[in-house]
């Protein structure tokens, strides 16, 4: 159904909005620290691993794919209530924190690239035998 999608992507985005606080709170930066990130990451990653299990079928896919269509001004909108100047006035730490965000990203796209392939069976390469025929005449 696609409201599975739909409360899976809510569920998604509630955790990366609890672990991006968190990440704040311990950085010590009064702010939410890369949560619409880790929502995203968690999403194709819980996602692929149910999918590849059969266990999301493409019913529940529509309600993430409704969603997928309004996720930039979703997101624009989640920006918007953070406050970046004070994150900023924090000091370094928030630099910081930005920093080994997208560093963290970056070193990732490997990982999510490797994951994201399917692996291709080896498959037995037949070989064909020599045929002999007599075309004597």
């Amino acid at each position: 159904m696609i409201i599975f999608g739909v409360a899976f992507l809510a569920l998604c985005t509630l955790t990366g909005i609890f672990v991006g606080e968190l990440l704040g709170k311990l950085l010590g930066v009064p702010a939410n620290v890369g949560g619409v990130g880790i929502a995203m990451v968690l999403l194709i990653l819980i996602g692929s691993y149910l999918k590849k299990r059969g266990l999301f079928n493409p019913e529940s896919e529509q309600g993430i794919k409704f969603w997928s269509a309004v996720y930039i001004p979703i997101v624009v909108a989640m920006a918007a209530q953070q406050n970046v100047y004070g994150a900023l006035a924090g000091g370094p730490m928030a630099i910081l924190a930005g920093v080994a965000a997208v560093a963290l990203a970056f070193a990732l796209v490997p990982v999510l690239d490797r994951i994201g392939r399917k692996k291709l069976e080896a498959e037995p390469v037949a070989t064909a035998k020599p045929t002999t025929s007599s075309a004597r005449g």
